[in-house]
């Protein structure tokens, strides 16, 4: 589906065009397009191959989508594939896919599987015609930049997820409890690893924008603007390592947790049982039947015997009541 279809000049939007008439602008050297495709089915991207003569293996990669995030250099024009994520309503992650297809003078951008639009990056472009003078390098720079700034939001929401659970490891759980909080850390981990299946891999490519090695002809001028969506690149990926770290540790802290419970219960009911071991043994030898026990027949030996047991068993209770075993 076609959202935007723009002649820029000088950094200034001359018109809407259609995209029968795209060739007719493409072939002005100060003017440049830019086209926007939304899920757009093979009879769209073979048409836009033809006006903007693009390379037939990046619009192979384009129609499969599921590409890994890259940059590929076709000549004189860069194929860009970025992967957007988003979060749900149940907090699950959706990962979606732009692809942008960069030239001198036009630049196509198609969005797949992605419920938020780009038109904030158009609207920022077109407000900063300075900038918009550097033509379709400034238009790459500021739709990576944007899919880059919505990973913040995402990292910062499983952080606090994080922090919750965390809170949850140090208050007093049942086993039942315990087992939710390791399958919730579980969960945040299995959604970290996502990120960064889908963010780190565009850290190589976007250095080499950047200015470490050769850049693309149609991105030179413009390395500062990649070395900072570059640095910001880093350090979510360096955040979201951080925060894999954090987990993995909060797992351990939670089996921890939970061998200390068992250790607790372990000592109460060794504690009990020693309470109850003392009088079972009294018991068990006045039980025997021989006829020389000592105070067998003596007149107050079931009180002093009763008396002993309970002596014994208060002074062990004061014993492991100390120890903080009961």
């Amino acid at each position: 589906m076609l959202v935007n279809c723009s002649a820029y000049q000088d950094g200034r939007k001359l018109a809407d065009i259609e995209i029968d008439d795209i060739s007719a602008y493409v072939s002005r050297p100060e003017c440049f397009v830019w086209v926007a495709l939304k899920d757009p089915d093979p009879g769209e991207l073979a048409h836009l191959q033809q006006q903007f003569n693009l390379h037939p293996l990046a619009i192979e990669d384009a129609q499969c989508g599921h590409q890994r995030p890259k940059i590929e250099e076709y000549g004189e024009s860069l194929f860009a594939v970025l992967h957007t994520i988003e979060m749900d309503s149940a907090g699950e992650l959706q990962i979606g896919e732009v692809d942008a297809f960069v030239g001198r003078n036009y630049v196509l951008s198609v969005r797949s599987r992605t419920t938020e639009g780009f038109q904030a990056v158009r609207a920022r472009c077109e407000g900063e015609p300075h900038l918009l003078k550097q033509g379709s390098a400034f238009v790459l720079y500021a739709l990576m930049d944007n899919v880059v700034d919505r990973y913040l939001p995402i990292l910062e929401a499983l952080r606090e997820e994080l922090e919750a659970v965390e809170d949850r490891i140090f208050a007093k759980t049942n086993l039942a409890g315990a087992r939710a909080i390791i399958e919730d850390l579980y969960s945040l981990k299995r959604r970290l690893v996502i990120m960064h299946h889908h963010v780190a891999p565009l850290l190589e490519p976007l250095s080499k924008l950047a200015g470490s090695g050769r850049v693309p002809s149609v991105c030179e001028g413009m390395q500062a603007y990649f070395r900072d969506v570059y640095d910001h690149l880093v350090r979510m990926v360096k955040t979201i390592e951080g925060q894999r770290e954090m987990v993995v540790t909060a797992i351990q802290v939670n089996l921890g947790m939970i061998s200390l419970a068992e250790s607790e219960v372990t000592k109460r009911l060794g504690s009990f049982a020693a309470l109850f071991a003392v009088p079972t043994m009294i018991a068990g030898i006045y039980g025997m039947n021989f006829q020389s026990i000592p105070e067998l027949h003596w007149q107050y030996g079931y009180p002093a015997c009763l008396g002993v047991m309970f002596t014994v068993d208060l002074f062990l209770w004061w014993r492991f009541k100390l120890a903080g075993w009961l």
